[in-house]
């Protein structure tokens, strides 16, 4: 049995793929602690993990930015960007860590699980390897880390067929003076917990971390010649379980009509103006049966259905995505992972955070269509919609990645890596 220690950032993205680690964990007997939010510690205790709160200055809930940091009205584009980076990620990282430390005092740990949003984790990496836990990057998000063959993280642009590297270095230079308060604000934090600034960019700690494991399959992410040993590719690892009841609409799903199910997941979904709303009315006309999910908000507060247009508040996505044609996002990294387990492409609109990388990625993969914005018109959506609906090759590239997915190892393939991890320093493989 081993002792985890999982430590993700509070939003919903990036906590609910690692509930379900923590509760296969638990399952197969080993000690978990779940180091997060107070708005999701009920669900880390249904998990059988011991919860442990995250700080005051460290636990956001699911208030819109704005709200907690009204001064960020006043920037755009890469200072907003920057912005996010320092406020949002970074200074709560100190808190983070003070936390982790805590957590090891209390108790040791064999390992820390962490997505790349948890920067109090890649502080944790500034100690010598023996007296510290092995540290393992959890990838709840697209791929971040730096490459020669990507553009920097979160400018949504897939590698080019030409000049690919010299491009993405002059995008790198620029990127590096957008965040050099950011990067400013790191170094002065890791000096004053390990007496150095910190070795390679923070964004880039899965490198650094003893084992990235990425939870998808490697041809939903770009090629990397210089990506390290130490990245594994282990396939979406989260599921939903299929609890949502059955509507009393359900027998409609016949197969008589293709469906699309469109969705802007359970956080993003306070404007139906950005891609359920229009993609209604863009289909209304359409042979189709739209499928609307709300994630959690009442159905009444959906704007009026036409007559080829069901709607609940959730759906077992076990039963509906097999009857699913084309899958339409805002681009939610988990539930894109979930649609291609069952084969089927996808429309992803932009947005924030890692949405434009989500998006790149499916254009770039071939399962499906990108719309570079967060609130696309009628006519691109229903372009899209249709061109994906009536185009084969979209659903054969989304089925040549089913296949990937289901070959891929899952939970035993990480539980394996982690296990080999957490074997004292020096061991053979016959005393593992």
């Amino acid at each position: 049995m081993s002792s985890i220690l999982i430590g993700s950032f509070p939003a919903v993205g990036h906590v609910t793929p690692l509930l379900f680690l923590a509760r296969q964990f638990v399952e197969r007997g080993d000690d978990v602690r779940f180091l997060t939010g107070s708005m999701f510690a009920e669900k880390v205790v249904a998990t059988g993990a011991t919860y442990l709160p995250l700080p005051d200055e460290a636990d956001f809930d699911d208030t819109p930015l704005l709200e907690l940091f009204p001064e960020r009205a006043k920037v755009r584009g890469a200072r907003a960007i920057a912005f996010d980076l320092e406020h949002v990620f970074i200074r709560p990282a100190e808190a983070q860590y003070r936390a982790i430390m805590a957590a090891l005092a209390a108790q040791p740990a064999d390992a820390i699980l962490a997505d790349p949003a948890f920067f109090g984790a890649a502080l944790v990496l500034g100690h010598e390897r023996a007296l510290r836990p092995a540290v393992v990057q959890c990838g709840v998000i697209p791929l971040p880390i730096e490459s020669r063959d990507t553009a920097p993280y979160g400018m949504g642009l897939q590698p080019s067929r030409v000049l690919n590297r010299q491009r993405n270095t002059m995008l790198a230079a620029l990127n590096r003076r957008v965040l050099r308060r950011p990067a400013k604000v790191v170094d002065d934090l890791h000096t004053a917990i390990h007496g150095a600034p910190m070795t390679g960019a923070l964004t880039d700690w899965g490198r650094r971390a003893d084992a990235l494991v990425q939870f998808t399959v490697p041809s939903f992410e770009y090629p990397m010649s210089d990506a390290p040993s130490t990245l594994h590719f282990v396939g979406p690892l989260s599921a939903t379980g299929s609890q949502a009841p059955l509507p009393s609409w359900w027998g409609d799903l016949d197969g008589k009509l293709p469906v699309v199910h469109v969705t802007q997941g359970t956080v993003a979904n306070a404007d139906y103006g950005q891609v359920i709303g229009p993609t209604l009315r863009a289909l209304a006309d359409e042979d189709v049966l739209v499928v609307v999910t709300t994630g959690g908000r009442p159905v009444d507060t959906l704007p009026p259905l036409p007559s080829n247009a069901r709607a609940a508040s959730y759906l077992p996505y076990d039963e509906l995505l097999p009857r699913t044609a084309v899958y339409v996002t805002n681009g939610g990294y988990g539930g894109v992972q979930y649609a291609l387990r069952y084969g089927v492409p996808i429309v992803a609109t932009g947005g924030k955070e890692d949405k434009p990388e989500v998006g790149a990625r499916v254009a770039w993969s071939g399962v499906g269509r990108r719309l570079r914005t967060e609130r696309p018109t009628v006519r691109a959506l229903r372009r899209a919609i249709l061109g994906v609906l009536n185009e084969p090759c979209y659903r054969q590239a989304s089925r040549r990645i089913a296949d990937e997915m289901a070959a891929a190892p899952g939970f035993a393939g990480l539980a394996g890596i982690v296990d080999r991890e957490c074997a004292p320093q020096g061991a053979t493989n016959s005393d593992r």
